[in-house]
């Protein structure tokens, strides 16, 4: 280990693991392409903005009700595995899956009720809002980070990695089908659901038969006990994380909403294409993030709080800001062409958005890293106060500047709050690091 630094094996396994991970994002990324040129060609602006605008209501009501405990799971079951505490791990796990899928179907319920209020608002036809609530099961799609955290736990990455193929393929298959036997707008909506319930069914079926290899009965039979009383603080600490996922993505996902209830569903449409070059950075830095986060908290365990983890959140940073750059260039150079590619000449108008989102999205690369580290550290709740301080600052007034600059206002205020994010997170995890 360098003296002061960050152990070499511990930045190996986090770009081992973020690699394995990318294999199958690398993979989903293309086929999504393949998909986004199907829907886009098929529904054209107006439904694709629509559809756009259904799945991101349901994930932005997910993100907001629902309780993943991923987190969790991998901070306090680290120290049951460092234990050999199986059966506290089986007990941690059990609790997990409990308040995520209780939080899933209360998200589920509130998608439900809220659509017929919310979709007139956003532009939805009637044939989409009566869509839009057989569509609220789309939440599960984003209910399986338990499984997701034990996989993790166990540096399955390479499952991980696989699972990211799930969905799109799924929505490839279902937009194939939908745009050669001419289904419109409700095939697609159809298709995404479809892709949505074998992301969840496929990542607990793999969570749960992995936890069965390696716990065993235990697993279905702990010994007596409680969670919460082998876990002091965990309540505490899903509380926090949870809010600080919340309010990270809260921005990303109200976006697209707050674009088609200004400007309409055509111009959710734009935004959404815009978005697409951003994956190429948004993905592989979250994805860091929580490739991070277990190692993070093995030195924080290990008692390598201090300058060591401090300089493996700024290596991993720095690398990830290289790494972005030659992404940066070409969607910088050939935005329009990229556009007309993916989407068609009826899509034209999102090439200049595209390129200040990425731009956005670069800035952002710091917060992923810095999160793991406050996390790590037990200060969730500081991550949270810098993604709430940024978005009570910027997204309160993208309305405005939709009003004032069109489309142009959604790529204003992406720069300004990331910016604003990325740095608080950085002098947070310094500060704290300090004290460790």
């Amino acid at each position: 280990m360098n003296q002061g630094g960050a152990p070499q094996g511990t930045l190996r396994r986090i770009f081992g693991g973020l690699g394995l991970v990318l294999g199958g994002k690398a993979g989903a990324g293309l086929i999504s392409l393949a998909y986004l040129v199907i829907a886009t060609r098929a529904l054209g602006p107006h439904d694709y903005g629509v559809l756009v605008l259904i799945h991101g209501y349901v994930t932005t009501v997910c993100g907001i009700v629902e309780f993943p405990a991923w987190q969790a799971v991998v901070r306090y079951g680290a120290e049951a595995r460092r234990d050999e505490a199986t059966h506290r791990l089986a007990r941690l796990l059990r609790f997990g899956a409990r308040v995520e899928l209780l939080g899933g179907l209360a998200a589920i319920l509130t998608a439900a009720i809220c659509a017929p209020l919310i979709g007139p608002r956003l532009g939805w036809p009637e044939t989409a809002l009566v869509l839009s609530l057989p569509y609220s099961l789309a939440v599960l799609g984003s209910v399986r980070s338990t499984p997701a955290g034990y996989l993790q736990l166990i540096n399955r990455f390479d499952l991980l990695g696989l699972h990211n193929l799930v969905q799109p393929l799924v929505r490839l298959t279902g937009a194939g089908l939908a745009a050669f036997a001419g289904w419109g707008l409700t095939g697609f909506l159809v298709a995404w659901l479809l892709a949505a319930l074998a992301e969840f069914a496929v990542l607990w079926a793999l969570g749960l038969w992995f936890a069965h290899q390696h716990l065993g009965r235990d697993l279905h039979h702990p010994e007596p006990g409680n969670a919460v009383a082998d876990n002091p603080g965990i309540w505490r600490f899903l509380l926090a994380s949870n809010a600080d996922v919340t309010l990270s993505e809260l921005a990303g996902r109200a976006a697209p909403l707050i674009v088609g209830w200004v400007l309409g569903p055509t111009a959710a449409g734009l935004f959404s294409v815009a978005q697409r070059a951003t994956v190429l950075i948004a993905q592989p830095a979250q994805i860091l993030g929580n490739t991070a986060y277990p190692e993070m908290a093995r030195m924080v365990a290990g008692g390598q709080g201090g300058s060591a983890l401090r300089h493996t959140v700024l290596r991993v940073t720095g690398i990830a800001l290289a790494a972005s750059l030659p992404i940066i260039a070409l969607v910088w150079l050939f935005a329009p062409q990229i556009v007309r590619l993916i989407a068609g000449p009826e899509f034209a108008g999102a090439a200049g958005l595209m390129v200040v989102l990425v731009l956005a999205r670069a800035l952002a690369l710091a917060g992923p890293p810095a999160t793991a580290a406050l996390t790590a550290l037990g200060r969730p709740g500081w991550s949270m106060s810098a993604n709430l301080t940024a978005s009570l600052l910027f997204l309160p007034i993208l309305p405005l500047l939709l009003k004032l600059q069109g489309l142009d206002g959604a790529g204003l205020q992406a720069i300004g709050q990331a910016a604003t994010a990325s740095l608080l997170l950085l002098i947070l995890a310094w500060k704290r690091s300090a004290q460790a």
